[in-house]
C-alpha cells in the first residue's frame, strides 16, 4: 500500500504544478453555446461587474447627503480626482466639461474590470482579453475624430497632422505616411496593448505563485518543500496587492492618455 502511495507522490512530483496557460484567457462558452449571444467566463465577469458598478453608483447617488459619510466622501473624491486631476488638467475646464462623463465612465469601468483579477470567484480581470481594451480605445479615438472634425474640419485637421509646421517639403514624403500610421493605428494600438498586456501579466504572476504554492504545500506532500511553498504563498499575496495597485494605475494611465489624445484634436492644445 505504501508503495502505491509513494508511486502516486512521485507521479505528482513529476507532473509539476498546474501553471496558467493561454487557454485560461480563452475560456469555453458556458451559456448560449453556438449562438451569437454565447457567453464565456470573461464575458460573464464583465456583465456582473457592470451590474454591480451601476447598482453601487445608483444607490450612492440616491442616498447622497449634504454632509457625506465615508463611502460618499470616497466616491466623491474619486469623481473629483478624474474631473480635476485628469480631464481639466489636460484639456482645461471649458473644453473638458464635455468629456468628464466619458472619462469618468472609462476610469471607473476599467478600474472595476481590472480589480476582478483579485476578487474571489472571478479571479481574472475583465480586461484580460484584448476585446474590451480595444473597445475602450476605439471609443477614445471615435471621440478624437469627432472633436477634430468639429473644431478644425476633417481636411484641415488631417493636413495639420500629416504636414507639421516647419517640416521641409521633401521630408513630408517620409513624414506624412508615418504620421498617418501613428494617428490611425499606433495610438489606438498602444492604448489597447498597454492595458491588455499589463492585466494578462498580472494574472499570470499571481496564478503562477498560487500554482506553486498548491504544488509545494499540497500536491508534492514533501515536508522539505513546504518552506518553498510558504515563500510562493507570500509572493502570491505580495503580487495580489501589487495587482490591485496596477488595476488603479492602469485605469489612471488609460484615462489620462485618452484625455491627451482627445486634446490633440484641438488646434491650440494639440
Amino acid at each position: 500500500m505504501s508503495g502505491f502511495q509513494g508511486a502516486g507522490m512521485l507521479i505528482a512530483a513529476k507532473a509539476g504544478p498546474d501553471l496558467p496557460a493561454m487557454k485560461d484567457f480563452l475560456p469555453p462558452q458556458i451559456l448560449f453555446q453556438g449562438t451569437p449571444f454565447a457567453i464565456n467566463r470573461i464575458i460573464l465577469i464583465r456583465i456582473v461587474a457592470t451590474i454591480v458598478l451601476l447598482v453601487v453608483m445608483s444607490v450612492t447617488a440616491s442616498r447622497a447627503k449634504l454632509i457625506p459619510g465615508r463611502w460618499q466622501s470616497a466616491v466623491e473624491w474619486l469623481l473629483d480626482f478624474v474631473r480635476t486631476n485628469i480631464v481639466y488638467q489636460v484639456m482645461g475646464e471649458e473644453r473638458g466639461k464635455r468629456f468628464v462623463p466619458m472619462m469618468t465612465t472609462l476610469f471607473f469601468t476599467i478600474f472595476i474590470f481590472n480589480l476582478c483579477s483579485v476578487i474571489p470567484g472571478a479571479n481574472m480581470a475583465a480586461t484580460a482579453s484584448i476585446t474590451m481594451p480595444l473597445v475602450f480605445a476605439l471609443w477614445i479615438f471615435a471621440q478624437y475624430w469627432v472633436a477634430a472634425c468639429r473644431e478644425q474640419g476633417f481636411f484641415k485637421y488631417l493636413r495639420s497632422e500629416l504636414a507639421p509646421a516647419g517640416v521641409p517639403p521633401l521630408l513630408l514624403i517620409l513624414i506624412a505616411p508615418i504620421q498617418l500610421i501613428e494617428v490611425l493605428l499606433i495610438r489606438p494600438f498602444s492604448l489597447t496593448v498597454r492595458l491588455f498586456a499589463n492585466m494578462v501579466a498580472g494574472h499570470l504572476l499571481v496564478a503562477t505563485c498560487l500554482a506553486f504554492t498548491q504544488y509545494y504545500l499540497v500536491d508534492a506532500q514533501n515536508a522539505l518543500l513546504a518552506g518553498a511553498g510558504v515563500l510562493w504563498f507570500v509572493g502570491g499575496m505580495v503580487f495580489t496587492l501589487f495587482e490591485m495597485f496596477v488595476a488603479a494605475l492602469q485605469a489612471y494611465i488609460f484615462t489620462i492618455l485618452g484625455s491627451v489624445y482627445i486634446s490633440q484634436s484641438y488646434p491650440e492644445l494639440g
